[in-house]
Formats: C-alpha cells, structure tokens, sequence
C-alpha cells in the first residue's frame, strides 16, 4: 500500500525536479523557526541519520535549495537553512503534492476509514523508534 501510494506521489513530484527526499527536506525546514535547524535536529524530525541528511543535504546545496552555516552552538555542527530558491521551489512544488496526495490516497478514504487509521497511526505511534545514529 505504502509503496503504490508513495509512488503516485512520486511521480507527481517529478514534474517539480524534486524527489521525495527533496520534498521531506524542504517541508520540514520550512516550518522551522527562521526556516533554519541544526543538522542534528533536522535529521531527528525526519527520522533519518545525520549522515544521510548531510549526503542529500549537499545535493540540495549543489542546486541552490538549502545553504549550511555554521552553528553558533556547536563548532562541530552546521546549520541547514532554506534559501529563497528552496522556498519557492517548494511553493511551487505543494500544489502538485497534495494533489497528488488527494487523488491517490485521502479522497479514496471514507471517514470510517480515517478513523481507523487515525488509531492504527497512534498505535504505531507509541512503538520505540531505533536511534538514528
């Protein structure tokens, strides 16, 4: 189910020049304060390890979505920030995704079904998550 619901959202996405990553990236940057989070921090909301974040991190740098700076806080840590080119970028590229996301998935509910997952979710929810590290 995952897989044929991610993939019809895929698919809507490439016509932005984003991939899924691209688009979690830029999604959950952006509802930071000042569009900005800790390397550490970004990767943690994701669920993914610093390390992949930084790999798919200097791929977004490399096309002008995300710039790093240095953290104030930590000498070893670095920024992620969304750069203007990053910000409309995903402007542009939401209305496709949710589109997307309504046509392959939320219209096809009914709302017994969204309460059932609703409570599937919060199942999932409470099971530990492994480190990300």
């Amino acid at each position: 189910m995952a897989i044929h619901v991610n993939g019809h959202i895929s698919h809507a996405l490439l016509v932005t020049g984003l991939s899924d990553a691209d688009y979690e990236v830029l999604s959950t940057l952006i509802e930071r304060p000042d569009t900005t989070s800790t390397l550490h921090a970004q990767a943690a909301k994701m669920g993914w390890s610093r390390s992949r974040l930084s790999r798919h991190a200097s791929r977004m740098e490399a096309r002008g979505l995300v710039d790093r700076a240095p953290d104030p806080d930590d000498g070893r840590g670095c920024l992620l920030v969304l750069t203007r080119r990053g910000r409309d970028t995903l402007r542009a590229a939401t209305p496709p995704h949710l589109q997307s996301v309504r046509q392959h998935f939320a219209d096809l509910l009914d709302a017994d079904d969204l309460r059932d997952l609703e409570r599937i979710a919060a199942k999932l929810g409470d099971t530990p998550q492994p480190p990300s590290d």
